[in-house]
């Protein structure tokens, strides 16, 4: 029998010839019953040592595809019968939900040259030797606890912290038997909708809103309702009957940047105990709060436990430490923290208890006063510097958070791309609406450094000038 390996070009000959001769046997050129040459044979016309083949023939007999005979020779077992081709169409699929659900955002490389994505922190003023000096101490030899399971709901310490912080910034009182560690509020939104929702249920988003959210109740069979927000927040009136849960961003309403009403708020809140619903409040970067004390959150309002309240460690820090945090009625805790459990268990233990640390010894509190103060002069700069877009787009009112959005009378969809290909990254206010999607751009000014603004919108503001927009 003649067996066509092919070596060129390789470099792992013991790997090349295993797969090969795998391949051959799986497609059927080589039968069951058949011998394979000798080694010493094989060896010789592949011009490899005979321990090469010999590593081949051994794996290849490990998974059952060959069998020895003392004295016989080296035989492709009975089992190894030939499979089919695989076909790109062929195979299990998922459900048909999935298909509706976007693919991940590709990685950023290189770095676009002006960086006005919305909700990315400023990186490069991250903590570095504050935060590599916590980790390291919490990987030295007596903090091998850290090393394996964690709880479900969170180490104690970063909990207790947490409701600390939330009670002192936010007037959000709660324990730390409220709090669950999450990653944030993708994973929080699918939580509450395990333990509350049934396929089929219906639940509503704000239009235009932060996607995810929408995506991750969509694809766990919950029937999602786009809910128009105006200049007082999300319109409760248009807030399908039945409904069964509300994500909201009241405090600072992603993408459009306006605050809830009290008026708007108190109304919310009186809706969702006449129709027994839950209020997910993401309250995502209202650390960085420019004018007046930050607006009391939906959840210091309620009386009646409709509300889960949603931060992020994300806008803060560093999206990449994925750590947030959920504060929840008394009656919904156990249930979260199984969910919690039985979809991922826990968070890094030595990530939340560096965090504890940084935030007991006041390092977070300074970070964020330090942070306020650079993303205060960026919102500022970047708003006076839209003036020069006055016959286009008209800023929204905002006071706090990473972005900020300006409406326009024309679809910026086609300038989004044109500033993409000219190493501007911004997104179009048109790719956060479900409904009537609403023309605009939103600008995020946390990892764009305050000597980048006016060159990237003069950029922008030249394209807008050649006809891009």
């Amino acid at each position: 029998m003649e067996i066509h390996i092919d070596l060129t070009g390789t470099r792992g000959h013991r790997e090349s010839i295993y797969r090969q001769l795998r391949a051959a046997i799986l497609a059927g050129r080589i039968r069951p019953g058949e011998a394979l040459p000798p080694t010493r044979e094989l060896a010789q016309r592949l011009a490899v040592s005979r321990t090469t083949v010999s590593a081949a023939y051994d794996r290849l007999t490990a998974e059952g595809f060959l069998t020895g005979r003392v004295g016989a020779g080296t035989f492709v077992t009975a089992s190894a019968a030939a499979r089919p081709e695989p076909s790109p169409v062929s195979g299990v699929r998922p459900l048909p939900e999935w298909d509706a659900v976007p693919p991940p955002p590709a990685p950023f490389a290189p770095a676009p040259e002006f960086d006005f994505r919305p909700g990315v922190p400023d990186l490069t003023r991250f903590p570095f030797d504050t935060w590599r000096r916590l980790v390291t101490q919490r990987l030295r030899a007596g903090q091998a606890d850290l090393m394996t399971y964690g709880d479900p709901q969170g180490l104690a310490a970063l909990r207790t912290e947490i409701a600390r912080h939330a009670g002192v910034s936010r007037d959000v009182r709660a324990s730390a038997a409220q709090v669950v560690v999450t990653a944030g509020a993708q994973q929080t939104t699918d939580l509450v909708a395990r333990v509350l929702l049934r396929d089929g249920d219906l639940a509503a988003v704000e239009d235009p809103g932060y996607p995810p959210p929408r995506l991750v109740l969509a694809a766990r069979g919950i029937r999602v309702a786009p809910v128009p927000v105006d200049a007082a927040g999300i319109v409760v009136r248009a807030i399908p009957a039945g409904t069964r849960l509300v994500y909201v961003t009241p405090s600072h309403q992603y993408p459009l940047g306006l605050s809830m009403s009290l008026e708007r708020r108190l109304e919310l809140l009186d809706w969702a105990e006449r129709n027994d619903a839950v209020l997910v409040e993401d309250d995502y970067d209202t650390e960085f709060r420019y004018t007046g004390r930050p607006l009391e959150p939906l959840h210091s309002l309620d009386s009646r436990g409709r509300v889960v309240y949603v931060g992020s460690f994300s806008k803060v820090l560093s999206p990449a430490l994925r750590l947030g945090f959920l504060i929840a009625p008394p009656s919904l805790v156990p249930a979260l923290v199984k969910a919690r459990y039985l979809t991922d268990w826990h968070a890094p233990n030595v990530e939340q208890a560096a965090l504890a640390a940084f935030m007991a010894e006041g390092g977070f509190a300074r970070h964020v006063r330090r942070m306020r103060k650079i993303y205060r002069e960026r919102h500022e700069l970047l708003t006076r510097s839209l003036a020069s877009f006055a016959d286009f787009l008209t800023p929204l009112p905002s006071s706090a958070g990473l972005h900020l959005s300006a409406v326009a009378t024309s679809d910026c969809g086609p300038l989004v791309r044109a500033a993409r290909r000219r190493g501007v990254r911004l997104y179009s206010l048109g790719d956060f609406g479900v409904g009537e999607r609403r023309h605009g751009l939103v600008f995020g000014y946390g990892a764009v450094a305050a000597e980048r603004i006016e060159p990237g919108l003069a950029r922008l503001r030249a394209l807008v000038d050649e006809g891009a927009a």
